[in-house]
């Protein structure tokens, strides 16, 4: 089903949190997180991407660099439809690995004619976590010219789904060090 579909990974927030790049970190017997989300992906899609502002990984993958200097996954949303030619998109953030096939699969079941479908749950959206069709690059562009970057409020003036997951676990985000610690006893893959 994902064979023939397309999946970002991104891996380019300033990491502020975690105090160093958790992008870098080394996770589930990988050198790093982006690697081990790299590999996991590429498992289940036939085209996988790193979505970031610079190379800065040491290993084969394709890259999107961010066309335009603001640092924002609005920036990265707009910069992969520029690059690309695919009509849809799933986009995951690097520090959320435990994001598995369940959960896209259930994503892409969930999908029809709407510009973005996204994960939801108790917790709040998962904005990072959705499929994002070409459809929403208008209003995307409109924001940024705006100098608004929240996806949310994006999400909420487009014709967006949101798909309700009953447990926040799986879409952990590693944002500080000790979450990252925890993830790290989690068997992975």
């Amino acid at each position: 089903m994902l064979h023939n579909r397309v999946a970002v990974i991104f891996a380019g927030g300033k990491s502020s949190r975690m105090g160093r790049d958790k992008s870098l970190l080394p996770f589930g017997g990988f050198g790093s997180m982006s690697e081990f989300q790299h590999t996991k992906l590429s498992q289940w899609f036939g085209e996988v991407y790193l979505s970031s502002k610079t190379n800065k990984f040491d290993f084969d993958a394709k890259l999107i660099e961010d066309n335009y200097p603001q640092s924002s996954p609005l920036v990265g949303l707009i910069s992969i439809f520029e690059h690309l030619e695919a009509e849809e998109v799933f986009v995951l953030s690097v520090d959320a690995p435990l994001v598995d096939q369940e959960i896209i699969t259930t994503l892409y079941q969930a999908s029809n004619a709407y510009d973005a479908v996204i994960a939801k749950t108790p917790g709040g959206t998962q904005p990072l976590c959705g499929i994002y069709r070409r459809s929403i690059l208008p209003k995307a562009k409109e924001f940024l010219a705006q100098d608004n970057h929240k996806l949310n409020f994006l999400l909420k003036k487009s014709h967006s789904k949101f798909v309700l997951f009953e447990s926040d676990a799986k879409f952990a985000n590693l944002n500080h060090p000790h979450e990252y610690q925890e993830a790290l006893l989690v068997d992975t893959l």
